[in-house]
């Protein structure tokens, strides 16, 4: 039987970097997959958008039972993200890497967020712990799984250094790829490469990004995010404003033939 997660720790150690896109529903697993990418990662927030919901606020049951709809949708391997997953302890995160693997899932994310506007940051040495317990319980499965290890505090105002100090403890500590969401200026993301060891997950989150210049500044993995979830809520809000605005229905310019998409799903589906 294939080792999806050994296929997807394969991708961490080929010499090309690659973009890991992130879908939100079976239909875009399977467009993307359909399309060309080698492995899926699910995106929180892009989930939560189709429920009406903002980021965090999605139930964690709810949340892995949708990585098993991403799972099934294609035979690519797909990563998690599993915010900060089951609950706070560093007991909670070893039931997270559980989950995760009884999902189908190839590797998974946790983050060093707490969901806690009040305090949104996991103090350090809780945060170590937290990723220790993570590795060690994906280590105890009987098949290869890759563990991410997120910093968010960029994306709350803490600055680069602290966060590097994370991605090194995160790294000593054994998780498989580092991540810190909200790097914008390619500078910074040298400087997070430069400093650590293990393959470094940037989110293409600038446009001034490009795959050419991630490569050279020795990223392994791009992801997504929520940003094509976000473009295509912005495509819809734009065709509705031109309808209501302008009587005009010039999205119809854009649209792909239902023919086309429903050859996309099956594509994906079989996508070797």
């Amino acid at each position: 039987m294939t080792d999806i997660g050994s296929i997807f720790r394969a991708l961490h150690e080929a010499e090309d970097t690659f973009i890991i896109p992130n879908p939100w529903d079976i239909g875009t697993a399977k467009v993307m997959a359909a399309m060309g990418f080698k492995a899926l990662a699910t995106t929180s927030a892009g989930y939560a958008f189709t429920r009406g919901a903002a980021d965090g606020g999605i139930g964690f049951e709810e949340m892995v039972q949708h990585c098993r709809h991403i799972v099934g949708a294609t035979p690519l391997p797909v990563s998690g993200d599993l915010a900060c997953g089951k609950g706070h302890s560093p007991e909670s995160a070893a039931e997270t890497i559980f989950a995760a693997d009884a999902a189908g899932l190839a590797g998974c994310s946790l983050e060093d967020a707490t969901g806690d506007s009040a305090n949104p940051i996991y103090d350090f040495s809780h945060a170590v712990e937290r990723v220790a317990a993570a590795v060690e319980a994906a280590r105890a499965l009987k098949h290869d799984f890759v563990f991410t290890a997120r910093a968010e505090n960029l994306l709350y105002g803490r600055d680069l250094d602290d966060t590097i100090k994370r991605l090194q403890a995160f790294e000593k500590a054994g998780a498989d790829v580092l991540y810190a969401p909200g790097l914008k200026r390619m500078e910074d993301v040298r400087t997070v490469v430069q400093s650590v060891s293990r393959p470094v997950n940037v989110l293409a989150f600038d446009e001034e990004f490009s795959v050419a210049a991630l490569a050279e500044a020795g990223v392994k993995r791009i992801s997504l995010g929520s940003r094509l979830a976000g473009l295509t809520y912005g495509a819809i809000a734009r065709a509705i404003q031109k309808m209501l605005e302008e009587g005009s229905f010039q999205f119809n310019l854009d649209v792909m033939p239902s023919e086309q998409i429903v050859e996309l799903f099956e594509a994906g589906a079989r996508r070797a």
